[in-house]
């Protein structure tokens, strides 16, 4: 799928390696612990791909590249303390080794540290992507714990949400690499609205699997979305067309639920077509993706955005 970038990622794991290190012994533990534990690396492999008609060099694209891993990094481990996670990636989360008070501050050490390697490198449009991404990831993470046990929300609400909390960092990492690249502006939004609409089609696939793969394929609790009074689109869905629709209101609506009640509502979750429905947008949203990639891409080049958004439609994990 990064066949054309991944040198550029091998590098990028070295470097993410040689970044954290600091003074303060805890501070590199916890850093390494958290490169360690890997991931799809996908929002700077997409910086990459986008910035594949460079006229500059892997050692001028390496920091935002970086930066963005990082910062990504951070907003996961700010998630896993407020969402009281013990487990990410089938590993012990930072905050269950450590501590919700490091965590939290780990967490705003990679989001320094990020900005500090970007400073004086990259442009003021740059930057402005960047810091215009945080705040609206910020702004998601406070509407979803807002509406957490409602269940009186509707599609569009959902969708904004995801938007703010997914779509736009991978679409800001899909403008970061074409402006890096110094690409015409019709261009840029193009690539910005193809990683837009491959988040939201991410996050939509993401909602789906915390309700149909199993724990260990997910590497965390599946049901953990219920469990935790988020209401995502195949619980829309379902509150709108079950035959239960009733029982599951209650559910959701239910803080502390037990293991018990989670089991039940995903049940009526799969007694109707919701996954199916969720799927359907999911589809859409790919095809969207593919269809904006500008002419100019290379064929090569081409076939690995496609390869991508293939991926983000068929992944159990």
């Amino acid at each position: 799928m990064f066949e054309t970038v991944k040198s550029d990622l091998r590098l990028l794991e070295a470097e993410l390696l040689s970044v954290i290190h600091s003074p303060e012994e805890l501070i590199t533990d916890m850093s390494q612990h958290l490169v360690e534990a890997g991931g799809k690396r996908l929002r700077p492999a997409l910086y990459f791909m986008c910035a594949q008609n460079r006229v500059c060099g892997t050692d001028k694209l390496m920091p935002m590249a970086v930066a963005i891993e990082l910062i990504h990094m951070a907003t996961l481990v700010h998630d896993d303390v407020i969402d009281n996670s013990a487990i990410r990636r089938g590993r012990p989360t930072a905050n269950s080794c450590w501590g919700n008070h490091s965590s939290v501050l780990i967490g705003d050490y990679l989001f320094a540290k990020a900005f500090s390697l970007v400073a004086n490198k990259v442009s003021n449009q740059m930057l402005k992507v960047l810091t215009d991404v945080i705040c609206s990831m910020c702004e998601g993470e406070i509407n979803q714990n807002r509406s957490t046990f409602n269940a009186d929300q509707v599609e569009n609400d959902y969708l904004g949400r995801i938007a703010q909390k997914t779509a736009d960092f991978l679409a800001a990492s899909c403008e970061l690499g074409a402006l890096a690249a110094d690409l015409p502006s019709a261009e840029v939004q193009a690539f910005r609205e193809y990683g837009y609409s491959l988040g939201m089609a991410f996050q939509i696939t993401d909602d789906i699997l915390d309700i149909t793969s199993s724990s260990e394929e997910l590497g965390k609790p599946v049901g953990n979305d219920l469990r935790q009074g988020i209401v995502t689109l195949p619980v829309i869905y379902a509150l709108q067309h079950s035959v239960h629709k009733d029982e599951l209101r209650d559910i959701v609506q239910t803080c502390n639920m037990s293991e018990e009640k989670i089991k039940r509502g995903l049940e009526i979750i799969h007694e109707t077509d919701a996954i199916e429905y969720s799927y359907n947008r999911v589809a859409d949203y790919l095809e969207k993706a593919r269809s904006v990639i500008p002419d100019s891409v290379l064929l090569e080049h081409k076939e690995s955005f496609i390869a991508v958004a293939d991926f983000v439609g068929l992944r159990k994990y």
